[in-house]
């Protein structure tokens, strides 16, 4: 578990799938990360969370507002590099409409570095996402993080004509 000020970034819950698949099922959202998604997609992928958690004791995490409890989203790392994605540790993060704008996924993401960095020793940290996904693009940059365009891909998982195909790579090295 992480704590900030305002979030708390933690292990799943039975709780959190409904207000999940709500957020997996919303274009707003999906549209950006690869969906539309099923139900069925969407919970296998909170299983997938769950045992990165279990196993590793790292991956993408609930991400849950302290003052009132409501589940957000996610944020957490997860390891990458299977080719063409650059090797190493992504950080990913997404936010339910909701929660869009209030600075939430850069104070999670914040905290994953800080948490990947000491506990973990990682060297850096790797973020992605399509050419036109300007919101997550935003949240990079204001993790300082430097974009990276040596190490640009096209995302093996998407069809050729697919618009977020092409993904740009940004790079938080260790502090």
């Amino acid at each position: 578990m992480i704590e900030t000020e305002r979030l708390i970034l933690r292990r799943w819950r039975e709780s959190d799938h409904e207000p999940y698949v709500a957020m997996m099922l919303d274009p707003a959202v999906s549209d950006w990360i690869g969906g539309p998604f099923s139900r069925a997609e969407a919970l296998a992928r909170i299983d997938k969370n769950e045992a990165a958690l279990s196993q590793h004791g790292y991956g993408r995490m609930a991400l849950e507002r302290r003052s009132d409890g409501a589940f957000l989203g996610y944020c957490g790392l997860m390891p990458c590099g299977e080719a063409p994605v650059p090797q190493g540790f992504e950080v990913g993060w997404s936010l339910a409409p909701a929660a869009w704008g209030g600075g939430y996924a850069t104070e999670a993401a914040t905290a994953v570095f800080a948490d990947g960095f000491s506990r973990l020793g990682l060297p850096e940290i790797l973020a992605f996402t399509g050419t036109t996904n300007f919101r997550s693009q935003a949240v990079m940059r204001r993790l300082g993080m430097i974009r990276t365009p040596d190490l640009d891909f096209d995302h093996p998982a998407l069809p050729d004509d697919h618009p977020l195909k092409r993904h740009i790579v940004f790079v938080a090295p260790k502090p």
